[in-house]
């Protein structure tokens, strides 16, 4: 039981606390939480730092290491109902993508949490077909045991919860809400990334998002090989890390261009290097509500996206959707439409009408997580 004079605390179970998607969400709503009310703590199935450890130790949140399931399910079984018994959370939530994460929810139980929080992520499971047939087999645990169902899209929530169960009212859609004053484009701090990066009067195209196969970081760089062919004084920036970084420093070696990609790892000045982009090029196979796309967005950036991406990502009117099945010359041309620039000023009224702002989406999120 939490003492009355103490924040209330949500333990929240992810893979690790890195630059990705589901967790930039987390640190968002983190940071904006009344902390003399409410605390977030971690627990990560990994003993490495995570990018945003030290952040969160220095808010006064915790961090639990454990080990991947896959590695030893029964330790991380125990480990886990062993952490919820001995800190007593009342309230623990689940961020995946996959089905069978909901048993992180039953050990959370057998420790003694009293309000169960899933979070879908995404509007599909990566990996290869055992996964996805897991997923599948168990999909039902997700509609049934958590208490609380939460998603960043109606397909996300429709993916892991199902279609009744967003028609009912009993999955409920958080937005991935921005800092939007963190975000208004800025021309200044636009120079001074073009400045320290020589980009001059390139027409920059840019891309976040870890390098992994559901980014499609491959067919992005056969985009930007067209790009080049029509307009020959363009840049591709790729902000990120990832399993595939190296194959795509390859490709991009091998078909010669490599003095126009820039890799500029994961950055934590992120608004100021989208306000240097010209455009946001997202050729994902799948997304739950991309925070990327949103924060190109909130900085002005067009944003040149696949259409297997929610339509409800498309805030500002500045997003196109490009099959994925249209050949990188259709997407090029697509792109190059955006070269001489858009006036970037005056978008933060339309995240604020669109419920995209922090601070209202904290106090919501406040208010079903612990009310």
């Amino acid at each position: 039981m939490e003492k009355k004079d103490m924040p209330k605390r949500l333990l929240c179970i992810v893979g690790g606390m890195n630059a990705g998607g589901a967790e930039t969400f987390l640190m968002k709503i983190y940071r904006a939480l009344d902390k003399s009310k409410y605390q977030m703590d971690f627990y990560v199935s990994t003993r490495d730092e995570g990018f945003y450890d030290k952040e969160i130790l220095s808010m006064g949140g915790r961090i639990f290491h454990s080990v991947p399931k896959t590695k030893n399910p029964i330790y991380s079984f125990k480990k886990l109902i062993e952490t919820v018994r001995k800190e007593k959370y009342n309230y623990v939530m689940r961020v995946s993508q996959h089905s069978l994460s909901t048993l992180d929810l039953i050990a959370a139980k057998i420790g003694g949490a009293k309000t169960l929080i899933y979070r879908s992520s995404n509007s599909k499971t990566g990996g290869g077909a055992v996964n996805q047939i897991m997923h599948l087999l168990f999909k039902w645990l997700p509609m049934f045991i958590p208490d609380i169902k939460l998603a960043p899209s109606t397909e996300a929530a429709e993916f892991m919860f199902g279609k009744n169960c967003v028609k009912s009212g009993r999955a409920l859609i958080i937005k991935n809400a921005i800092p939007l004053d963190v975000f208004e484009f800025d021309k200044v701090k636009r120079d001074k990334i073009r400045k320290e990066f020589n980009l001059d009067d390139k027409f920059v195209i840019g891309h976040v998002g870890r390098f992994s196969s559901q980014k499609n970081h491959n067919f992005l760089v056969k985009i930007f090989a067209e790009v080049l062919k029509k307009h020959d004084n363009s840049i591709l920036m790729l902000v990120g890390k990832g399993e595939l970084e190296s194959d795509i420093k390859k490709k991009v070696q091998i078909l010669g261009f490599q003095e126009k990609v820039i890799f500029t790892g994961v950055r934590s000045d992120l608004p100021e290097v989208l306000m240097a982009m010209d455009a946001f090029v997202f050729p994902s196979f799948f997304e739950g509500m991309p925070n990327a796309v949103i924060e190109a967005q909130a900085t002005g950036l067009p944003c040149i996206i696949s259409d297997t991406i929610t339509k409800e990502v498309n805030i500002t009117g500045r997003v196109e959707y490009v099959s994925l099945n249209s050949s990188p010359t259709q997407w090029a041309e697509v792109i190059l439409k955006y070269k001489n620039g858009l006036n970037r000023n005056g978008l933060k009224d339309v995240f604020v009408k669109n419920g995209y702002d922090i601070e209202s989406v904290t106090k919501n999120f406040e208010k079903i997580i612990f009310k």
